[in-house]
């Protein structure tokens, strides 16, 4: 029996959500528009030019605040009635939408197969939540960044629309699209060979000498890889933003992940006021999905229900066996200096991964991929995340990227941009901010540099190529049919960063 679509398991305590949230709505959006009021640099730098802001966000809240108070009691009482009901919510919603054209499935014994998987952190949080990380416009953005990705999923070619100030291109993927380490693109349709070798699942890595004798990275795309199996994002927050989102992505990919984490205070430590963020689509049938909330969120980080979202697909099959595929996406503890928050987060994830193929295993499965993919929020070049980079994880998951504790490839990039200079001129726009980090003097000046144990700048590094704290990583299984992957020689994104999608 395929999956229930609604997070409810009858209509009737769905309608009675939905109710609620409309009369919650009015003190969200009220809230949402006084958080708004802080600016952005960009917004500092127009409003240099025009009336004091003071006086203007004074104005509005004059408005906005008793507004919120005549909404208040309303909301009050709605949210009363709306936490218990959250005990009947399943942690997700599913997304099904029949597909014309569905990938041919894998038989084996047969030719190789290859698989994409990219993971994103699209950054779609409530716009007066946005401002925090000197954002702004996220249904403008979750639009262009889903018509972004629908039409790489497609195999369009990347669209140059112009933006709002006429220099946009929305093939434009600096915000975490990672390429490394992922099963690379299963072109769908016929008429297109894949190599013939029998029982291989193919591995894309860049080699490390791809880049490394000039010192810069492999590639810096501006634009999504194509024909993608498997998308994973984090922090899409925002419902409306998601919806934006899932109504591009649904015509490529048919079961789609969305709304992933418990609300209230439900199965998590603390109220939680946002859900995880997390959202994966698939092109391929989805067989199990389960999701853990972590329970020791401290600081901003404990409203929101970040966790680890586990999914199995099934690829095809050998002889009357299923082939099958594991995916684990995740987002974890930001706050800098809790790097043990974020090495529990790490064993536990593990252990919920292993528990969820442990049950949902068949005997005789072959298993052509485990992914772990996600914002972990830390990296491989700080002192203060030294914690982090010797966990077990890295013995268990191979990191494509890595050489070892403290030392990534020479082709790898960071993918944390000083959120403070995303609207400089020379990250302004896809090409700009192309050229600009291909360079090793731009790469110091935009991306985040390393830091201490304590969360701030590391004083004593001179050099840097940014902070990498988005991963894909992936591990083999022993199978009943004998699978290898086959590393090819080709270039990849070399600096996903996880900053926005679109900026303007």
């Amino acid at each position: 029996m395929g999956l229930r679509e609604s997070p409810y398991s009858n209509c009737v305590l769905g309608a009675m959500d939905s109710v609620l949230r409309h009369i919650l709505f009015p003190s969200y959006w009220l809230v949402n528009q006084l958080l708004a009021l802080q600016q952005t640099t960009q917004e500092k730098q127009e409003h240099q030019r025009g009336l004091p802001y003071a006086l203007e966000a004074a104005g509005k809240g004059i408005v906005l605040v008793p507004l919120l108070l005549l909404s208040a009691p309303f909301s009050l009482l709605a949210f009363l009635l709306w936490l218990p009901l959250q005990a009947a919510r399943r942690p997700f919603a599913y997304q099904h939408t029949p597909n014309q054209a569905p990938p041919d499935p894998w038989v084996l014994p047969g030719p190789a197969k290859t698989f994409s998987v990219v993971s994103g952190n699209l950054c779609l949080l409530p716009v007066g939540l946005a401002k925090f990380s000197n954002l702004s416009r996220t249904q403008w953005r979750a639009k262009h960044i889903g018509h972004a990705l629908a039409r790489a999923a497609s195999g369009s070619p990347p669209s140059h629309e112009p933006g709002p100030r006429g220099d946009f291109q929305i093939g434009f993927s600096p915000s975490g699209v990672r390429k490394y380490g992922s099963m690379e693109a299963s072109p769908p349709r016929s008429g297109q060979g894949s190599p013939q070798l029998s029982g291989d699942v193919i591995l894309e890595v860049p080699l490390e000498e791809e880049g490394a004798a000039a010192g810069s990275p492999a590639e810096i795309t501006t634009h999504f890889p194509p024909y993608a199996d498997v998308v994973c994002l984090q922090e899409v927050f925002d419902r409306q933003a998601s919806g934006q989102v899932r109504h591009f992505l649904a015509p490529c990919y048919e079961h789609i992940i969305y709304d992933v984490g418990t609300l209230g205070v439900v199965g998590c430590s603390a109220l939680k006021l946002l859900n995880s963020g997390l959202l994966l689509a698939s092109r391929y049938p989805v067989l199990a999905v389960q999701y853990h909330c972590y329970p020791n969120g401290t600081g901003e980080d404990a409203f929101s229900a970040k966790g680890l979202l586990c999914v199995q697909v099934q690829l095809g099959a050998s002889q009357g066996q299923r082939i099958v595929g594991y995916l684990n996406c995740t987002h974890m503890h930001a706050p800098e200096a809790d790097s043990q928050v974020r090495c529990d987060q790490l064993t536990l994830s593990l252990l919920w991964a292993q528990q969820f193929q442990d049950a949902n295993t068949q005997p005789g499965d072959i298993v052509a991929f485990d992914i772990y993919c996600g914002d972990l929020n830390f990296d491989n070049c700080s002192t203060g995340d030294a914690l982090e980079q010797v966990h077990e994880i890295f013995n268990i998951y191979t990191d494509p990227c890595r050489i070892g504790p403290r030392k990534d490839k020479p082709w790898v990039i960071g993918t944390l941009m000083n959120y403070l200079k995303i609207y400089s001129k020379a990250v302004s726009t896809p090409k700009r901010m192309q050229r600009t980090l291909t360079e090793p003097k731009g790469r110091r000046k935009y991306l985040a540099g390393p830091i201490t144990e304590d969360g701030t700048p590391d004083p004593s590094v001179t050099s840097s190529e940014g902070r990498r704290i988005d991963y894909i990583l992936y591990r083999e299984h022993l199978n009943p049919l004998e699978l290898k992957t086959v590393s090819q020689r080709r270039s990849a994104l070399g600096g996903p960063l996880n900053a926005p999608l679109l900026m303007n």
